[in-house]
Parts: C-alpha cells; sequence; structure tokens
C-alpha cells in the first residue's frame, strides 16, 4: 500500500469545482497518475478524518502545447480525481 500522500498530489481549486463543492458534495484532487480509484478512495478518507467517499471519478488531462523562443513543447499529462462525499459524511475543512 502506498503512503496517502504519495497518491493524493494536491487539492484543484477552480471555479467549476468550487460550485461542484456547494451542489454536489464533490471535490477535485491532482493525484497521482498510476493511482487507481480504490487506492484514491482509501488515501482521502486516511487524510480527512471522519468523511467517507461514496464514488470516484477520474480522468487523464493532457497537457497543454506552449512555445517559448520560438520552440514548441508541452506541459506535462496529470490525472484528476473528482471526490463525491455521503450524505453522512461532513463536508473537508480547509478546503
Amino acid at each position: 500500500m502506498r503512503e496517502p500522500r504519495t497518491v493524493i498530489v494536491e487539492p484543484l481549486q477552480t471555479e467549476k469545482t468550487t460550485s461542484g463543492m456547494q451542489r454536489n458534495r464533490a471535490y477535485a484532487f491532482v493525484v497521482a497518475r498510476d493511482a487507481n480509484k480504490i487506492m484514491i478512495r482509501s488515501a482521502v478518507e486516511q487524510i480527512y478524518s471522519g468523511i467517507k467517499v461514496a464514488h470516484v471519478r477520474t480522468l487523464n488531462v493532457k497537457g497543454k502545447a506552449r512555445r517559448f523562443k520560438g520552440s514548441t513543447g508541452r506541459q506535462n499529462d496529470w490525472k484528476k480525481a473528482i471526490i463525491t462525499l455521503t450524505e453522512k459524511s461532513k463536508p473537508i475543512e480547509g478546503f
């Protein structure tokens, strides 16, 4: 089993995820690219005590193409996880 802090890289806070938190009890995280849904669920429940995860959705995000001083390159690809909490669990503090 991996360390939970290596599975969950950072919380993802955008306008879209903030509205999802208020309406659907959904939170978004940047996760390790090799993490699966079971690892993500257990890592979130270990890091944030007192919450229960209802389901996990994941998606791979491709890095954008960028230009710098005439040469082209790409940003790194990354993986996003959207966590939905159960009705009985409390909201995540400090998110």
